[in-house]
């Protein structure tokens, strides 16, 4: 069976490390863990080529980067 379009586009993000950095900080914080260090979080933000400024709240950046994960 040959793989739908969307699970394609899924597998090439995947692939890409800063998507997997991303995705695996949504998958800790899914899980219920908490970011303890924003600066990760916003470095994650501007790998996936989010700009994030220092004063952010790191709730407003992570959903950012549910956005951009999305899109």
């Amino acid at each position: 069976m040959k793989p739908s379009p969307l699970r394609r586009l899924l597998t090439q993000r995947a692939a890409k490390p800063e998507h997997a950095n991303a995705l695996a900080l949504i998958a800790a914080i899914d899980a219920g863990g908490i970011p303890l260090h924003p600066a990760k979080v916003n470095q994650i933000a501007r790998e996936l080529g989010l700009e994030v400024s220092r004063e952010a709240a790191v709730e407003d950046t992570i959903a950012r980067i549910r956005a951009r994960l999305v899109a």
